[in-house]
């Protein structure tokens, strides 16, 4: 399973409105209204305004790509999910549905060779990358010194794995996290990051098409489940695209997806972390027998099925419901019952 550790191509021209790639792959909003290719033109902030990118970063193209990988004896693992975009329409798109603008402080997760965090520079003022390869991290702010001199200095650098990363480990507290995430911790390291973060407003992440689909599906949907929960409980949750294979290097056996969660601007629950725990403890009981009712996956964690059932009909949720027909809120409630 990829990654989505960077790597990417010299800034490519708009190819249209459709999201297609110049290699004919595709980075395709669902909506088709926020994945126009940016040319160095315009990319729109969340608040609405115009943000001119600077087109002062010298993009890496596939050669480029392969040959600092081969100069510093990087080669992709499969046990750091490691796949290098190696395409500029494709990290300038994903910027641009992100919706970052200048005053962001964007985390970027596993930033590889360096292709999203070149196209991020280009557009906001500060970028934080969390890198756990030693000599990527050490490797990345010298690539960005070499094609964008004047932007070097926006860029920190912080060797950590990212599902021990904390608030005091960055040197500034982010607003934004836009990464393509390795594959084979995608959903832990963004539940993380979410909940250590309370600095983040959004997300814009890369992750495997199945679990870009699972994070955003709503209930009753055949793939809802403890992701498409936890992820609802910090914010709104959409699908903003899909991303072809042929982008990465080496290629993936997998489709890859863009998922965007957007953080509640008025929480509707606390989101402290002893709630959090509270109420995902009954998201694992619930979703843990999936086939089961309620009523009677929920017996562990209440102590009974009696119990169970009292705490439910408590929270107004019918006790033969099943837990792929709750939304976030239902959950909440279910755990707010003593």
């Amino acid at each position: 399973m990829p990654d989505h550790s960077s790597g990417d191509p010299g800034s490519a021209p708009r190819d249209g409105s459709d999201g297609t790639a110049r290699d004919g792959s595709d980075v395709t909003a669902r909506d088709g209204s926020d994945v126009t290719a940016r040319d160095g033109s315009d990319v729109t902030a969340r608040d609405g305004s115009d943000v001119t990118a600077r087109g002062r970063a010298a993009l890496l193209g596939p050669a480029e790509v392969r040959a600092l990988a081969e100069e510093f004896g990087v080669r992709p693992t499969k046990q750091l999910g490691q796949n290098f975009v190696h395409d500029a329409n494709t990290v300038r798109r994903i910027v641009s549905v992100a919706g970052v603008g200048r005053d962001d402080v964007v985390l970027e997760v596993g930033p590889g060779l360096g292709s999203l965090t070149l196209a991020l520079l280009d557009v906001v003022d500060r970028v934080v990358a969390v890198e756990i390869d030693p000599r990527l991290a050490e490797r990345l702010p010298a690539t960005v010194a070499d094609r964008a001199p004047d932007l070097a200095d926006r860029l920190d650098v912080v060797l950590k794995d990212a599902m021990r990363v904390h608030p005091a480990d960055l040197p500034v507290a982010p607003t934004a996290l836009v990464a393509n995430l390795p594959y084979n911790v995608a959903v832990p390291v963004l539940l993380h990051l979410f909940a250590e973060f309370d600095s983040l407003r959004t997300a814009l992440v890369m992750v495997q098409a199945e679990v870009a689909d699972r994070l955003a599906a709503a209930p009753g949907s055949r793939v809802y489940g403890v992701p498409s929960v936890k992820a609802g409980f910090f914010g709104h949750v959409r699908r903003a695209g899909s991303v072809g294979r042929a982008v990465f290097w080496p290629v993936p056996q997998v489709e890859s997806g863009l998922v965007r969660i957007d953080r509640y601007t008025e929480p509707p629950w606390p989101t402290d972390e002893a709630h959090r725990r509270t109420v995902f403890a009954v998201v694992d009981a619930a979703f843990a027998q999936r086939r089961k009712t309620l009523r009677a996956a929920l017996s562990g964690w209440a102590g009974s099925a009696a119990e169970a059932e009292r705490r439910l009909l408590a929270a107004g949720i019918d006790p033969s419901t099943r837990g792929e027909k709750l939304d976030a809120a239902a959950f909440v409630r279910i755990a707010g019952t003593s």
